[in-house]
């Protein structure tokens, strides 16, 4: 009956006679084993079905080259970008990860840190959920000195870095550009004020309506999740409305598209009678008709900040460390929001 477990150096070590430290340090590649007495071993090995148990070696040295990725949604262009400049920086300094999605759940953040922490990973990378309230279940992680960077959705607390753009400037700029092109009645559709991210860009678009001498309506402030559907549930609302606004700030481009699409459908001009920003710079904002004014956020370079800056904690954990690095944004204006008879539509950046 065949044996149904793992292959050990101990194993091939007896089948050839030799020393259990010999054949590791010939399956290592390491000197002070002959060519021949390597190519033996590395063929019985072969032929055995032996694995190298590189996790069991990894705890041996209290190691496990492994980062713990916990993220609100895999399905966003936004976090595709990120995780694949995280990957790549990882990958290139000899670390793998091990992603969970806590799907905008607070509780399923919850489990994702505990099943990651009981993993064994060496650091953190997180985004939070859309609806995570207090840090409590990350304290085993600060009590265990387990580094944390937090990106994009962050929290300040003590010992962790935060990875973000300047969300308060770029809501301020792109309200600006709207005033600028004569909008006077600005609406915006934000997500959850919990997360810095929509609270900085409301802040951002309230300074700049202050700043302009236009009043701010608590009316034409609308939170929500920020999907496609809550994107055409607005432009619905504002279909109803007896007086519509003369422009739109949403916080996101997926929710842009929406509502550009819905409002053009009730007979309602882009950005002749409604003009519209988004947030993010996401492909679908070149494509649609007309296309969209949003802020560039720089996610692939946001991740690898943001993994490098974990690296650093890892390898040289007494050094000090910035508690916040701010990725800088671009303002791209395009046609969905500059007024014909206010000059030229062609794509410009800020």
């Amino acid at each position: 009956m065949k044996e149904n477990r793992e292959i050990t150096i101990y194993d091939v070590a007896r089948v050839l006679n030799l020393s259990p430290s010999t054949v590791s340090r010939a399956l290592k590649n390491k000197p002070h084993v002959s060519r021949e007495t390597r190519n033996r071993i590395t063929e019985a090995a072969d032929k055995m079905g032996y694995r190298h148990n590189k996790f069991a070696s990894n705890l041996r040295q209290k190691k496990t080259q492994t980062i713990g990725v916990v993220v609100p949604r895999l399905n966003s262009y936004f976090m595709a970008e990120a995780l694949a400049g995280i990957e790549k920086i990882a990958s290139d300094n000899g670390y793998s990860l091990l992603i969970a999605q806590s799907q905008e759940s607070y509780i399923k953040e919850q489990l994702c840190i505990s099943t990651l922490f009981n993993s064994r990973v060496d650091g953190f990378l997180v985004s939070l959920a859309y609806d995570s309230s207090d840090m409590e279940h990350f304290n085993i992680l600060f009590k265990k000195n387990i580094p944390v960077v937090f990106f994009d959705r962050v929290k300040k607390c003590n010992n962790c870095v935060n990875v973000v753009i300047d969300n308060y400037r770029a809501g301020y700029e792109i309200t600006t550009h709207l005033i600028e092109q004569g909008c006077k009645n600005i609406m915006h559709l934000g997500g959850n004020m919990l997360r810095n991210v929509y609270s900085e860009r409301f802040c951002g678009y309230k300074q700049a309506l202050l700043d302009k001498n236009l009043t701010f309506n608590n009316n034409f402030l609308v939170v929500s999740d920020m999907t496609s559907k809550a994107g055409s549930d607005f432009a619905r609302r504002i279909i109803r409305m007896k007086q519509h606004p003369d422009a739109v700030f949403t916080s996101n481009d997926t929710t842009a598209v929406a509502i550009i699409a819905e409002l053009e459908n009730a007979g309602i001009r882009i950005p002749e009678d409604i003009a519209v920003a988004g947030f993010n710079n996401e492909p679908v904002g070149r494509f649609i008709k007309p296309n969209l004014t949003t802020v560039n956020y720089p996610a692939r370079e946001m991740g690898e900040t943001a993994v490098s800056m974990l690296l650093n904690r890892l390898t040289n954990s007494q050094a000090q460390h910035a508690d916040t690095v701010v990725i800088d944004h671009k303002i791209i204006i395009r046609e969905s929001s500059v007024r014909k008879t206010r000059g030229s539509q062609t794509t410009k950046t800020l």
